[in-house]
């Protein structure tokens, strides 16, 4: 069985059009739940999962209440409250494809040497796209994700996106639970929690995987692409990955920073590419990216809400 996790905090615009996109899925009804945890919702999440049952009978639906804020909190909520053996983190501002969970469920239950899978995440923009906008400011804002249209493992140091990503029930057993000092706690932008359970999954050899079919469509609004949600995230990227190596060893944090440096020799590189053909906007976006990841990595700064 599958269980599709949903962590919500006052996202109500954008659940009932997810629950109906999950809906709509083929694999059969008996083979999936969805489990939604409410993260200290004040909007109006309740009253529209309550309409989608009454429409939706036949599915399986669960709702419980993680009172612990932070999204780290709401998915470990979800693994305990959890009847699958497979678990799926969908984020709750995004749509799926009627063939979503079928790919998922179809590949781990045939291959169950992958410990966890991840799939394309494609923007879905409210409005239009900035001309600012690049392949790395798009992984930025949009969470962007795709490498192409075979199964493949990620990239070195690459992993699935938190918000699309697949688990063996088992893999929580083995690394422990989401740390809850890390991710988005309410309006926070802090991250790292995911990039921290796969670190933990690599050093007990454990397997991901890439699905081009299991497609996420991201919902991305106007404030998302405005100067300060991309100076605050930004920041707290950093911060995050300050409080994440350091928590390991101080050789894991010298070594984010000797990376740090290795990224900035290629911000620059860009930014000379993209001045030469006449798009220096998007060169300083990605200084602009850069800079403020490092001052949150060095702590330069304090975090912002």
């Amino acid at each position: 069985m599958l269980t599709a996790i949903i962590c919500t905090y006052n996202r109500a615009k954008y659940i009932g059009p997810l629950l109906e996109s999950i809906a709509a899925n083929d694999l059969a009804k008996s083979e999936y739940e969805i489990l939604l945890v409410d993260n200290n919702c004040t909007d109006n999440t309740r009253e529209i999962c309550n309409a989608f049952v009454q429409k939706h009978s036949d599915i399986h639906f669960r709702y419980t209440v993680e009172p612990e804020q932070g999204l780290s909190a709401a998915r470990n909520r979800g693994i305990k409250e959890a009847k699958g053996d497979i678990l799926v983190y969908i984020d709750d501002d995004a749509l799926v494809d009627t063939w979503y969970l079928r790919t998922i469920a179809d590949y781990m239950s045939s291959h169950p040497d992958i410990s966890a899978v991840g799939g394309p995440i494609i923007p879905l923009y409210e409005t239009a796209e900035p001309k600012w906008m690049t392949r790395f400011t798009k992984e930025l804002l949009c969470g962007y994700l795709y490498y192409g249209e075979q199964v493949r493992s990620f990239p070195l140091d690459r992993y699935p996106g938190g918000g699309n990503a697949a688990y063996q029930a088992n893999v929580f057993n083995k690394v422990g639970l989401f740390n809850t000092a890390l991710g988005r706690k309410g309006n926070n932008l802090m991250g790292a929690e995911e990039k921290d359970i796969f670190d933990k999954m690599k050093t007990q050899d454990m397997r991901f995987c890439y699905l081009p079919k299991m497609i996420l469509h991201h919902i991305i609004p106007q404030k998302k692409l405005e100067l300060d949600y991309f100076n605050r995230l930004t920041l707290q990227i950093g911060q995050s990955e300050r409080q994440r190596t350091r928590a390991i060893s101080r050789s894991k944090y010298f070594s984010r920073i000797g990376k740090e440096l290795v990224k900035w020799g290629g911000t620059i590189v860009l930014l000379v590419g993209y001045t030469l053909t006449g798009t220096p906007l998007k060169g300083w976006k990605l200084v602009l990216f850069r800079r403020n990841v490092t001052r949150g990595l060095l702590g330069l700064a304090t975090a912002q809400q």
